[in-house]
C-alpha cells in the first residue's frame, strides 16, 4: 500500500494538466503555422476575366481583360495573367496596353503592368501608329494617366524612334513627358511632289537625330 495515498490522484491530475497544456500548445502552433503558410492565398479566381467601365453617357471608357485573375484578401490586391487594357476616348484613337503580368489595387484606381509591357496607339488618317515598350507601367484608368520610372522605347510610324528613362503620358491632352537620357531619331514622312519635266527629283525622306540629352533634361512630346 502507498504510504501517502492522496499523492496518487494529485499526481494524476498534474500529469493530465501537463498533457492538456502540451496538446493545446501543439495545436495552436500548428494552426499558426498553417495560417502563416496560407496567409497569401487567393480567396477566388476567375478565368478569361473581362471588366468594362462606361462613362456617364453610357459610352465604353475602357475594357480590362486577362487570361486569369486572382484576388488576395490579405493585401486586397488582384493579380492578373496576360492583362490587356483597352482605353477609349471621344474623337480619339483607342489605346491598348499589354503585359505578361499585372496587378490591380484594392480600390481599383491603379493598374500595374509588368514584364514585356507594350502600349499601342492606333493609327489615324493624320498620324501613324505609335508603340511604346517598357518593363513596368502604372495606369490610372479614371484619370487617363500612365507613368513609369524605367527605360522606354517609342516607335512612331513611319520611322521615328524616341528612347528615355522615366515617362508620364496624359491621354486627355495627348502629351507625353520623358524625364532622363532622352534620345530622338526623327524621320519625316515622304512628301508628295507633282511631276514636272524640269523638276529635280524630290527627297522622299528626311532624317534627323539628336544627341543624347543630359540626365536632367525633360522632353515633352505632343501626339497630335
Amino acid at each position: 500500500m502507498l504510504k501517502y495515498p492522496i499523492l496518487l490522484p494529485i499526481g494524476l491530475m498534474v500529469f493530465l494538466a501537463l498533457l492538456t497544456f502540451w496538446i493545446n500548445q501543439t495545436v495552436q502552433e500548428e494552426a499558426s503555422r498553417m495560417t502563416s503558410v496560407n496567409r497569401h492565398a487567393p480567396d477566388y479566381m476567375l478565368y478569361n476575366f473581362v471588366s468594362t467601365r462606361t462613362d456617364a453617357g453610357g459610352h465604353i471608357k475602357y475594357v480590362l481583360a486577362a487570361s486569369q485573375m486572382r484576388h488576395y484578401p490579405d493585401s486586397d490586391y488582384t493579380e492578373l495573367d496576360r492583362p490587356r487594357f483597352t482605353q477609349f476616348g471621344e474623337n480619339m484613337p483607342y489605346t491598348q496596353i499589354y503585359g505578361q503580368k499585372g496587378k490591380i489595387s484594392g480600390n481599383g484606381k491603379l493598374v500595374e503592368f509588368v514584364k514585356q509591357v507594350k502600349v499601342v496607339r492606333q493609327a489615324t488618317a493624320e498620324k501613324g501608329e505609335m508603340q511604346l515598350k517598357t518593363e513596368q507601367l502604372f495606369v490610372e484608368p479614371d484619370t487617363d494617366i500612365a507613368y513609369t520610372d524605367l527605360p522606354v522605347t517609342i516607335h512612331q510610324q513611319p520611322g521615328s524612334v524616341v528612347t528615355g528613362t522615366g515617362m508620364r503620358f496624359d491621354k486627355k491632352s495627348d502629351t507625353m513627358q520623358l524625364f532622363n537620357r532622352v534620345h530622338v531619331h526623327y524621320e519625316r514622312a515622304p512628301v508628295a511632289v507633282n511631276a514636272a519635266p524640269a523638276a529635280k527629283p524630290a527627297k522622299t525622306k528626311s532624317t534627323a537625330t539628336t544627341k543624347r540629352a543630359t540626365p536632367k533634361i525633360k522632353a515633352i512630346i505632343k501626339d497630335r
